[in-house]
């Protein structure tokens, strides 16, 4: 150490000279050494780099390096990432993993083997031919199942997702979509003009009879009202009775 030390260090140091720069850090800062060119210079960080890790003692702070083929670690002997062409594994890491595991290239860590499964099948749907369910004897019928978790790299791979077999059905005529539609239009158009003919003629008869009524009044305004007839019995009962 250069024996020219001083006390009023930036940079966070504690101590530090001109030719090794920091010589110990404040509180709670990690001293590491950083190589510049042949030479080692001292800094103080709040974390330690990549590839190192940290260390804490009573009087000082150190970072230090992980293990060559690890990137970042937690201890010296607990690697959290590996470096290119490693895979990491209960910390360590592994040019290839041990059996039952395999190498996952996305996270680079050795990862349990998952196999493909399905749901149950569905039922079976009817019997068809040509998007038909008519006009035909034998057509087929097919039922399907959802895949509930895809397989990894060496997991078994997934089976048929559809299923169909032969079936046979009564066979009935298909009724023609264009000729029943035009059938249920011409009916309902013959029942609206039905209904609007009733309405009309039951309109018709309503006017006819308030007319006849309306005339009839008319008539007993404008005729003088006629004597009324009298009783043959009633006159010729007094003349019987003087004879």
């Amino acid at each position: 150490v250069h024996p020219n030390v001083s006390q009023g260090c930036q940079g966070g140091c504690a101590t530090c000279s001109d030719y090794n720069g920091c010589l110990s850090c404040k509180p709670r800062l990690f001293f590491v050494l950083e190589r510049i060119g042949m030479k080692q210079i001292g800094v103080c960080l709040s974390s330690c780099p990549s590839g190192y890790y940290g260390t804490r003692y009573p009087d000082i702070n150190k970072c230090a390096k992980c293990k060559a083929d690890c990137d970042t670690c937690f201890t010296r002997n607990f690697c959290t990432k590996c470096k290119s062409g490693f895979y990491l594994y209960s910390g360590k890491c592994l040019e290839k993993c041990p059996d039952g595991l395999e190498a996952n290239n996305h996270t680079m860590e050795c990862s349990s083997i998952v196999h493909c499964e399905t749901s149950e099948w569905s039922p079976w749907s009817p019997c068809m031919k040509k998007g038909k369910t008519c006009g035909f004897k034998r057509g087929n019928e097919v039922r399907v199942r959802e895949i509930v978790q895809h397989p990894s790299a060496r997991g078994n791979p997934c089976p048929a997702t559809t299923e169909s077999r032969k079936c046979i059905v009564q066979r009935k005529r298909c009724q023609k979509e264009g000729k029943g539609k035009k059938n249920r239009e011409e009916k309902r158009k013959k029942s609206n003009k039905d209904d609007s003919k009733e309405t009309r003629q039951e309109s018709k008869g309503r006017a006819a009879r308030r007319q006849n009524r309306e005339q009839r009044e008319n008539n007993n305004k404008t005729q003088p009202k006629k004597r009324k007839a009298p009783n043959k019995e009633q006159d010729l009962a007094p003349a019987d009775t003087a004879h």
